[in-house]
């Protein structure tokens, strides 16, 4: 069954990858860089979040609550602010959710590894935060998977990714691994415990 990587991939690639170029002012090949360093970074900020089972939880409830995948089939509303949805397309929101204070680091990150500036990367991001949170819901909704399943599959996601891009997830891990102590679980748990908060 294709990972969420593997569907991702191929929707972001040619015109799609130009679109966003054109919303944050940027050079299609630098942003392709960019979105190959951010889906990563996205990735392992929601693996983090679904480690612990109140995290996978309250990630189960955001995904049933707000994240369809119908996001998926609007990409041009979404890029051009058009798209209804309010939590489903709130980027920022999802970002603060995943990296909290964090976040201008990621931003960073995604930066030097693609010749985009700050803003353009936190910009990029933003768009792509709501894709992945879709892709995710609309996988856990074919499978048919409760918390645990949801926490099972991203942990393999991120061993997958970590397999063939070993560089970026490392970068990832370190952006997230706020006291250095090498794992970015417990930063997450304890510092985004009212991650995806119910409402």
């Amino acid at each position: 069954m294709p990972g969420l990587m593997d569907v991702l991939g191929p929707m972001l690639g040619g015109d799609v990858t130009r679109q966003l170029s054109d919303k944050i002012g940027a050079d299609p090949e630098q942003t392709g860089n960019a979105i190959q360093a951010a889906l990563p970074m996205l990735l392992s900020g929601l693996t983090n979040n679904a480690s612990s089972t109140q995290g996978s939880e309250a990630l189960l409830g955001a995904l049933q609550r707000d994240h369809d995948g119908s996001v998926l089939d609007d990409l041009g509303g979404l890029f051009g602010g058009t798209a209804p949805g309010g939590n489903a397309t709130d980027g920022a929101g999802i970002l603060g959710h995943l990296f909290g204070d964090r976040r201008e680091a990621a931003h960073e990150a995604v930066a030097r590894t693609s010749g985009l500036n700050a803003a353009q990367a936190g910009q990029l991001l933003m768009l792509l935060a709501p894709m992945v949170m879709g892709a995710l819901g609309r996988a856990q909704r074919t499978r048919g998977l409760d918390a645990n399943g949801l926490q099972s599959m991203l942990h393999g996601e991120r061993a997958n990714a970590a397999q063939s891009q070993p560089d970026l997830m490392g970068l990832a891990n370190q952006i997230l691994d706020r006291n250095h102590d090498g794992s970015a679980v417990d930063d997450v748990v304890r510092g985004l415990g009212g991650m995806f908060g119910k409402r």
